[in-house]
Order: structure tokens, then sequence, then C-alpha cells
């Protein structure tokens, strides 16, 4: 049986490091265990790395660290309402005065900030095991970073290797790192049993780089 947990964190975007003087900000989104609080750790230390940071929550203050209660999550989600609220959180930045504005995505949370990247309002794009489906696939302009785990089941049958294919005829910039031994969800540190310490590191290490020359000037 699913099981969720109540968050004591508002369900409105947390905000991490300072902003203005065209100080670029980062949009965090969550993947489909909610947003946990592993992120808040992740976005401060990016925050130190000279970005402001922004961290959305889909789920309205649910999380779980199981999952079955990810699964449901995931489905019961309306992905309009979920992308308005990453577009909310874009404008945030810009209100802040940010020249530039990144995203990282973990899992779910991917697949919207690629889904995101394709109207134009990003400047980067870091996607933690995430891909788009032929019927959802379209033109990201903008350079994208991929985190692939090793077990596919993350890719939910698309071909990756097509996916980024794709958006490489279509001129987009792609780089792509895999982490052996490696599932969906390596990255979250809330939920132990997935999580691989040193993939985690090293992406972190790799995604801090890639903003950084995609965002500071």
């Amino acid at each position: 049986m699913a099981e969720f947990v109540d968050i004591p964190s508002p369900g409105w975007p947390l905000e991490f490091g300072e902003h203005g003087d065209g100080r670029p900000a980062v949009v965090i989104v969550h993947d489909d265990y909610g947003r946990l609080p592993y992120l808040e750790a992740y976005a401060t230390a990016l925050a130190k790395q000279g970005f402001e940071v922004i961290v959305p929550d889909l789920f309205d203050g649910v999380a779980t660290v199981d999952a079955d209660g990810a699964r449901t999550l995931g489905e019961r989600t309306d992905a309009g309402f979920a992308l308005a609220t990453l577009e909310d959180s874009v404008a945030l930045g810009r209100g802040h005065g940010a020249s530039r504005v990144g995203i990282i995505g973990l899992g779910y949370g991917g697949r919207l900030a690629l889904r995101l990247a394709q109207s134009g309002a990003l400047d980067a794009v870091v996607a933690y095991a995430a891909v788009l489906g032929d019927d959802e696939a379209g033109i990201i302009p903008c350079p994208v970073l991929i985190h692939r785990a090793e077990d596919p089941g993350w890719a939910r049958g698309v071909d990756v290797d097509d996916f980024i294919s794709r958006l490489k005829e279509h001129g987009t910039p792609v780089t792509q790192h895999r982490y052996t031994g490696t599932a969906e969800g390596f990255a979250n540190a809330t939920v132990l049993p997935l999580l691989d310490k040193n993939a985690a590191a090293l992406a972190f290490a790799r995604s801090t780089y890639f903003l950084q020359a995609q965002l500071l000037d």
C-alpha cells in the first residue's frame, strides 16, 4: 500500500541564495517522491556556487518514501498544472533580475523540465534519468545535460540514444554522462535505497560545472 508523509514546509517555492545584480537563477524540480528534505541541502550547495535557487513543490506539501506512493503522486498530478508551476518559478527568478535561468529536473521533474525547455523559457537544462517520448519530443533551443542511470527502466521504453540524436539534429547542444550500477533516483538522498552517493556527488559536480558554463558570464 502506498504511504505518504506530510512535509513540514509550505507548498510555495523555497528560495536559496541571494538574488539581484543579474545573478542567474536555477529551478530544481523534484522527482515523483515529492519535495523531500535532501533537496534543501542540494539547493544550498548550489546557491554557494553563485546562483539564486528556487525549489517549487508540485505536490502541495505531500511526499513519499516508497515506490508505490511515488507512482501514485506522479500519476495524479496534472501535467498542465505542474508546467504552469514551473513557469511561475522561472518568472520568479526573472522577476528578481536573473539574467539567465536554468533548470535541474530529477526523474519525473526532469521530463517536465525538458518539456518546459521547448517553450524557449530556459537557458540550460539538466535532466537526471529523464527523456521525452516521440509524442512529446520537440525542439529544445538551449543546451541540455542528461545524467543516465544504468538501469534502463527510467526511460519508460524510450530509446535514449534516438532521443539524443533527435535533439542534436535540431541543433541542441547535448552533453550526457552514464553512471555505472545506478537506477532512477540515484541522487535522491532521502530515499536511501535509491541513493548512490558517489554517482550523486559526481552528477552534482558535473551539473554545477555545466550550469556555470551556460549561465554565468
